[in-house]
């Protein structure tokens, strides 16, 4: 299947967002709807059997034997009243009746019609009062409630809801929290596919199972990556190409510049400096060409096996004691382990640049140690020496192409450790650099990946 060619219609994440938090809504609002009504239920029959209990009250009152004031007998005592109704038996503007809590002046004066609401204000303090009339017109009955005890019902009303309510929001809250952390999950998975993207890595992002909203960012990604691979593709490819092309012509001029020194012997300190520029060009193009072949290696691409550790040790050593003899520059190995899970010749290739660029600038009579140790659980291989070594500025920059530390007075590409860099990148291995032997020097360490 073609990244670019989904076999299926692509969702939404629009869709699967709204129908989520709607779904998530309208379930916790029944569930809520459905504790309120309990609640309101329960609340609404404490109202009503108090409603009850009051007329009860006041029905007691109006049967009992009155006291010289015309007040009915004081009702038992109750710690809770919730509707707390007062009534007045009114005739002709004046109360011959009422219970204990009524004033004493009537509710409502002049009334108009036979029956009623009114709100009247009564000794500062606002009541809902119901008027109603006999048939003949000799009294009125009137039954009052004060406002603040309809306050009171509605605050216990709100004391019994908001926990439950409140309880509902966090369920809400919690739940679209989760669905939409669950319908984002292909946005992350994308997300995460791209960040992983290296200039090894330029595969196209696949778009089958990619959501609506991300095929136009996805596609014009893949585009990006497309002309990215590309062009550095061209330049590996120009790199290699003219590395390769360059050594057949370095080696014929090495040859000729040769040949010129032996039939102009006067001339040999001008013919043996050229020799040297021509064989730093050569180490330049080897190096290019070592790079161009590195940088399209992707990790699963390299032949790992258990090395000996020992022979291949002594072999760099080898390769590289002529001259560390004629300097007087003693190389020194401790190698206390046997064997590393790598590439055999991407580590060989490793070591000799490190070695090399250990002697290159340590000046004559110096030491140069290659150690392999454990250290806190992990394989390190280190390649220290006693030379000058390098600042702590210069010493960040080391791996960088091309960078060469200043006043060094040797020649170099800047690119042995841009190779060794490379090469532990591709192996998972920790580069680091620090100090050498006796407390100054550069060394450098390899830390190898756990097994």
């Amino acid at each position: 299947m073609r990244a670019d060619a989904p076999a299926t219609k692509p969702p939404s994440l629009r869709r699967r967002l709204v129908l989520a938090i709607v779904s998530a809504s309208v379930a916790l609002w029944l569930a809520s709807l459905g504790i309120v009504t309990v609640i309101a239920w329960h609340e609404t029959n404490d109202v009503f059997d108090d409603a009850l209990e009051e007329a009860g009250y006041m029905i007691l009152s109006a049967t009992t034997d009155w006291h010289a004031r015309g007040l009915p007998a004081r009702p038992p005592t109750r710690e809770v009243r919730k509707v707390d109704m007062q009534y007045q038996i009114v005739q002709q503007g004046r109360v011959i009746q009422r219970t204990e809590g009524a004033p004493r002046q009537a509710f409502v004066a002049g009334f108009d019609d036979d029956e009623g609401f009114a709100d009247p204000k009564v000794d500062g303090r606002r009541w809902r009062v119901f008027v109603v009339r006999d048939e003949e017109n000799r009294f009125e009955v009137q039954v009052g409630q004060r406002h603040d005890k309809r306050f009171d019902i509605l605050e216990e009303l709100a004391e019994s809801l908001w926990l439950p309510v409140a309880g509902i929001l966090l369920l809400l809250a919690l739940v679209c929290w989760l669905l939409i952390g669950r319908v984002l999950k292909p946005l992350r998975r994308t997300a995460n596919e791209i960040a992983a993207k290296s200039p090894s890595d330029l595969a196209q992002v696949a778009l089958e199972g990619q959501p609506r909203e991300l095929l136009p960012i996805v596609g014009a990604l893949n585009g990006v990556l497309a002309r990215l691979d590309a062009a550095l593709q061209a330049e590996r490819r120009f790199t290699a190409d003219a590395a390769h092309e360059l050594r057949t012509p370095l080696a014929g001029l090495h040859m000729h510049v040769q040949l010129l020194g032996r039939q102009h012997p006067e001339m040999a300190a001008p013919f043996g400096k050229l020799r040297q520029d021509i064989a730093r060009l050569t180490a330049l193009v080897d190096s290019l060409l070592t790079l161009a072949r590195l940088d399209p290696l992707a990790r699963e691409q390299l032949l790992r096996q258990q090395v000996l550790l020992a022979p291949l040790l002594e072999g760099v050593l080898a390769l590289h004691a002529p001259e560390a003899a004629r300097r007087g520059i003693t190389l020194a190995l401790r190698c206390e382990l046997e064997t590393v899970q790598a590439d055999p010749r991407m580590l060989e290739i490793m070591l000799r640049n490190l070695v090399e660029n250990a002697l290159r600038y340590c000046p004559d009579g110096s030491r140069v140690e290659v150690s392999v140790i454990r250290h806190e659980g992990r394989e390190r291989i280190a390649v220290r020496d006693n030379g000058p070594g390098v600042d702590d500025a210069s010493r960040a920059r080391l791996g960088e192409r091309f960078f060469r530390v200043l006043g060094q007075g040797q020649g170099g590409s800047g690119l042995g450790l841009s190779i060794v860099r490379r090469i532990a990148e591709l192996h998972g291995i920790a580069l680091g650099f620090g100090v050498g032997l006796e407390g100054r020097g550069l060394g450098v360490t390899l830390d190898l990946p756990a097994a």
